[in-house]
């Protein structure tokens, strides 16, 4: 993408959601549509980091029977021609099982991990397994950040930066954040990695001028309530939307 001089679009969704088939047909629609990377959130009851959509959508996974395992396995079958990132909080990996979580997330063809609610350094043991093994840990860096922290929190750290654009919890926004040049520029001279912009991006016109800035765009609560109103076909044709405007953004 950055031989195409392009941003890359990160597409998130809840597995299971709104039920496990639906999710499969809008896994595999915003592959075809035009998805860089997908990003496949593991419903948990307690998802502190999410907003009103994502939360309501991972109750409804968990209700209806979604599971780690379950999430792992609509992946394989899911068998999608573009990286899949796991969006996920330490409580449903230690519950799992650190070694079984790892070696079964490569097992699904999984290029990386985003835990959370795990500060870097909080759990040598976690994050050792994740970076001791194929997959990339990705780390989340808020604006808030100090410069020696975003130091230290980047160590270790694989795949792409995920710069948090707003304070508080994921969903829509009205703008993109006016700020965002001086942050991705800040993020830069801490680390080589992409640097991917997430959290409240949910208009074309956001993407393009994130676009500009980052090297991946994060889209989330749009397309999750894209999908309960129209459909993977609704999906699809937002994602497509999102797609054309990463790639105009420069």
């Amino acid at each position: 993408m950055r031989q195409e001089r392009r941003a890359a679009l990160i597409t998130f969704f809840t597995a299971g959601y709104p039920d496990r088939a639906v999710c499969l047909a809008a896994l595999r629609g915003a592959a075809a549509a035009g998805a860089d990377i997908i990003e496949l959130g593991i419903p948990f009851s307690d998802p502190l980091a999410d907003g009103p959509t994502i939360q309501k959508s991972s109750q409804a996974a968990l209700a209806a029977g979604m599971t780690t395992a379950g999430a792992l396995a609509l992946l394989r079958e899911a068998a999608l021609p573009v990286p899949v990132v796991l969006m996920t909080y330490a409580n449903p990996v230690l519950a799992y099982g650190v070694e079984r979580f790892v070696r079964d997330a490569v097992a699904a063809k999984v290029a990386g991990v985003l835990l959370t609610d795990v500060p870097a350094g909080a759990d040598p043991g976690l994050e050792g397994a994740v970076t001791g093994s194929s997959l990339c840990l990705i780390r989340l860096i808020a604006p808030t950040t100090p410069d020696a922290r975003m130091t230290a929190a980047l160590q270790g750290a694989g795949g792409f930066v995920y710069l948090i654009s707003r304070l508080g919890v994921t969903g829509t926004r009205t703008d993109a954040p006016p700020d965002l040049p001086g942050q991705v520029a800040r993020l830069r001279r801490a680390t080589q990695l992409p640097v991917a912009v997430g959290f409240g991006i949910s208009t074309p016109e956001q993407v393009r001028a994130t676009a500009r800035e980052a090297d991946g765009v994060v889209v989330g609560s749009a397309l999750v309530a894209e999908l309960e109103r129209a459909g993977p076909a609704g999906a699809s044709a937002l994602v497509a939307t999102f797609a054309k405007a990463a790639r105009s953004g420069r």
